[in-house]
């Protein structure tokens, strides 16, 4: 099935991005009245709908994504001919462009001199405070990103967006304690997000591997791991990523000879005893390999998996030196 260009484009793959680039000419023949500005759009162009623009906005990235400035630029002009040069979304979808074609850090300075310059003059615009984030972080200025979305959630403490990717600055310097607070706080938000959970259980893995971290630390880490992936399966029951990390969370303890820790008043969480680990290893096991078998035959139900996670799911079970007997 060829991709929609409705759906999120940073989703897509590689070949699914270069084949919707390669639509957008036969987008923008069809639908050229567009290019009217209100109100004439108006009374040339027919009914009008949200996803028409959307589309644009994912075409956007798509062609940038595989090189077709040409394209992504008259998407961009049949934006600002309808929204406006001071439309808020249009000047970051602007900047993103700009982000693109440059070539060195110096049009990179200027692309940010240009983002501090509408945002001293309207410090509220959301979309080019994300941009500005966004390049200050491809810049490898991570102090500055870090400080500059710290001033984001004072101002909008519900964003999740801010939060994640705040938690994803703080894990990429290896800071797991502040990365796992921000991921919380997208859990706060989206509590039932089953995603949001095993990318929680994620963070606690690694930060219970981590060189140097203490025993008890690590296990209350691994608990609340196994917590977090235990849950994100509660709530999608066919959910890999869920499946992958309680696997590896128990292989590992098992592999350990982990044993569960007393309560005590200063651990609110403790591991589950030796035999609750053996039947969880067990579940994330079968369920694995029920979820590879399935997805290798191309089976109804089972054809939302990508390659690389089948690929991964099959490699851990493959390491696996007592595998289910079926």
């Amino acid at each position: 099935m060829a991709p929609s260009a409705l759906q999120p484009p940073t989703r897509l793959t590689p070949t699914a991005a270069l084949a919707l680039s390669q639509q957008a000419p036969a987008i923008l023949r069809r639908s050229v009245s567009t290019a009217y500005p209100p109100p004439l759009n108006k009374l040339l162009s027919g009914s009008e709908t949200s996803d028409k623009w959307l589309q644009y906005e994912n075409l956007i990235q798509s062609c940038l994504r595989t090189g077709d400035d040409q394209a992504a630029h008259a998407c961009l002009k049949r934006l600002t001919v309808r929204f406006g040069d001071h439309n808020e979304r249009v000047q970051a979808l602007r900047g993103l462009v700009k982000e693109a074609e440059a070539r060195n850090n110096g049009e990179l300075e200027e692309v940010l001199k240009e983002y501090n310059q509408i945002l001293s003059g309207n410090g509220t615009n959301i979309p080019i405070t994300k941009r500005r984030i966004a390049l200050l972080r491809s810049m490898g200025r991570l102090s500055d990103a870090t400080s500059a979305l710290v001033q984001l959630l004072d101002f909008s403490p519900t964003d999740a967006e801010a939060w994640s990717e705040l938690s994803a600055i703080y894990l990429s310097q290896g800071l797991y304690p502040q990365a796992i607070y921000a991921m919380e706080e997208v859990l706060v938000l989206a509590p039932n997000a089953w995603n949001i959970h095993a990318r929680l259980g994620e963070l606690q893995y690694m930060a219970a591997t981590a060189p140097g971290v203490a025993n008890g630390s690590s296990q209350q880490y691994m608990a609340e791991a196994i917590r977090r992936f235990s849950r994100s399966i509660e709530l999608c029951d066919d959910y890999l990523r869920g499946y992958y990390g309680l696997k590896l969370v128990t292989r590992k303890l098992l592999s350990e000879g982990a044993k569960a820790a007393k309560q005590t008043e200063d651990s609110e969480l403790t591991l589950p005893d030796t035999n609750t680990i053996e039947r969880l290893n067990e579940l994330a096991t079968a369920k694995l390999s029920d979820i590879v078998r399935h997805s290798a035959s191309h089976d109804r139900g089972w054809r939302g998996y990508s390659e690389a996670e089948i690929a991964a799911a099959r490699d851990l079970l493959g390491e696996d030196r007592s595998p289910t007997t079926r």
